[in-house]
């Protein structure tokens, strides 16, 4: 990947922050939805010149701007046949829509209003491939347009006008090949500044690290024509990192979430890693209360090849409990609902929720989910933890789990663990790996520790797991019924052995050893009679007053 692109990208982003800050809006609530709309809309623009050099390969020669000018001279039936030849993954653009269009009329009175035209057309030209719905069936549209933020209604063609200038800048067209491994880092780059409180449920932000460990242990061989599913998409990391694991044409993507905003970076994201034909699946709407997702028959919730997701742990659901409780929610939450806490209401073990929820989609072959959970949930004895531990093992669909380092996550130090099942593991053994030992703890923005897996570990936890390799206090493969007897524990250091070291010593060694510990158990027996004489003689002072 050329690393000149790279940063000619990320300081486009950093100069249309500049822009909202120099304007008033720098860490407004609205400074994301400009930022990632402009992002959009300089890709989407940069991608349909791409695929117009492959519809018509004269344009080949040409700049992006000489490209763009020979595209606006074509007659309106010309320009109609032309983008027939475009495929369904590709936004389709008027003459009109172009960057360079809007560049030369930038300093037209009353610009904002061209500016903000031009996005709620392409928004609406495309409407039916590149929107995402709610679970009433409304349609989330690409653009809202972007100078409504800008409160001074003198100053919204100046902002118009600086960020025209800012995205005419560079160019994508080098990396459009690339598709994940590029856009995966830029994308992250892009909302790094927004990833915090994406909303309801969308708790945490899912490393890289973690979410190619999860794709690439799911998906060792490859695999084709499959579905994929995330409950908690939040900004998508999972879903994507497995899509690309699979090969994105080979898998359709499914997702809910509660955030309206965690679901406009999906879209996003969906749309630069060439994912378009999954954005119809992508659902804003709550998944505990009113799964979208429904099966051929329309009778019953949809099951899934592969199922990945890092959901909330605690939250307040306490408004919805008694209903999740409810005869309607059973047979999916079949291990039960989690208490209101007399206080901390936020602390509800939501993901227990959501777990259960993922076992009662995935599919009768379903290959494996990998699940986010906190590392309590391997032990604990009783309660719902337990309940789902049980089935888990009588069901016999645990792959094994992999216990992470603390602090994995910059936004908390809740230890987690990546629990891997499989319908098909019936008589397989179950990996159990503890990882926590692995990693470099970093600062973060100067403030958040995390501890940073480096590439030659996430190497080892990969291979290691998928060959099902043991090492001694690392990695152990245990039966079903060696589970049964150790309590249902899927903690992996309950199983490694003890081991005794046996040194040889001489007569002589062994009597001085003796002697040594003889010594030292006498001056501890003294100190003990010492202490024990100090308290009786401090207690016979004290006296009634």
């Amino acid at each position: 990947m050329d690393s000149n692109i790279t940063l000619q990208t990320k300081q486009m982003i950093d100069s249309l922050k500049a822009v909202c800050t120099n304007f008033g809006l720098g860490n407004a609530s609205s400074e994301y939805k400009i930022i990632t709309e402009l992002f959009l809309y300089k890709f989407l623009n940069d991608k349909f010149l791409f695929e117009a050099k492959r519809v018509e390969p004269a344009l080949a020669k040409l700049s992006p701007a000489d490209a763009e000018k020979q595209l606006a001279q074509m007659t309106d039936d010309d320009y109609e046949l032309f983008l027939l030849g475009f495929g369904p993954d590709t936004a389709k653009l008027k003459q009109t829509h172009f960057i360079s269009y809007l560049f030369n009329r930038k300093n037209e009175e009353n610009f904002h209003t061209v500016f903000d035209d031009t996005l709620l057309d392409i928004a609406t030209y495309n409407i039916d491939i590149f929107s995402v719905r709610t679970g009433g069936q409304s349609k989330m549209r690409l653009f809202s347009g972007i100078s409504q933020h800008v409160i001074e209604a003198e100053k919204k063609d100046d902002f118009c006008r600086a960020i025209i200038d800012k995205i005419a800048e560079c160019s994508f067209d080098s990396v459009f090949e690339q598709k994940y491994d590029f856009f995966a880092q830029i994308f992250e780059y892009l909302i790094k500044d927004y990833n915090k409180d994406f909303g309801k449920y969308a708790e945490y932000y899912t490393p890289h690290s973690i979410a190619s460990i999860i794709a690439k242990i799911m998906v060792p061989n490859g695999a084709k024509n499959v579905t994929v599913y995330d409950p908690a998409a939040g900004s998508g990391t999972l879903v994507l990192a497995l899509a690309h694991e699979i090969g994105e044409s080979n898998c359709t993507i499914y997702t809910q979430d509660i955030s309206q905003k965690s679901n406009e970076f999906l879209r996003l994201n969906l749309i630069l890693n060439n994912l378009v034909h999954s954005l119809p699946n992508v659902v804003h709407d709550d998944t505990l209360l009113r799964p979208y997702h429904k099966n051929a028959k329309g009778d019953g919730l949809a099951t899934f090849d592969y199922i990945v997701s890092n959901p909330p742990f605690n939250m307040d659901f306490s408004d919805s409990r008694d209903t999740l409780a409810g005869d309607n929610y059973k047979k999916r939450f079949w291990a039960g609902v989690p208490n209101i806490p007399n206080k901390d209401k936020d602390k509800m073990a939501i993901y227990l929720m959501f777990l259960q929820h993922i076992i009662y989609s995935l599919g009768p072959k379903g290959k494996a989910a990998g699940v986010v959970v906190p590392t309590g949930f391997l032990t604990a004895g009783s309660g719902i933890q337990k309940k789902i531990r049980e089935h888990l093992v009588k069901e016999r669909m645990l792959r094994g789990v992999i216990s992470m380092p603390s602090n994995i996550f910059a936004s908390t130090g809740t230890n987690v663990s990546i629990l891997f099942l499989d319908r098909e593991n019936k008589d397989g053994n179950v990996i159990l790996m503890d990882a926590s030992k692995l990693g470099t703890k970093v600062k973060v923005d100067g403030k958040n520790q995390r501890t940073v897996l480096s590439d030659n570990e996430i190497t080892k936890i990969i291979d290691t797991f998928n060959a099902g390799e043991l090492e001694d206090d690392f990695c152990v493969a245990v039966s079903y019924a060696d589970i049964e007897v150790k309590k249902l524990s899927f903690s992996a250091g309950q199983y490694f052995e003890v081991k005794i070291e046996y040194v040889d010593l001489t007569p002589k060694e062994f009597a001085e050893k003796m002697t040594g510990f003889t010594v030292r158990l006498d001056e501890l027996f003294a100190e003990s009679r010492r202490l024990e004489s100090e308290i009786k003689t401090q207690l016979g002072r004290v006296k009634y007053e």
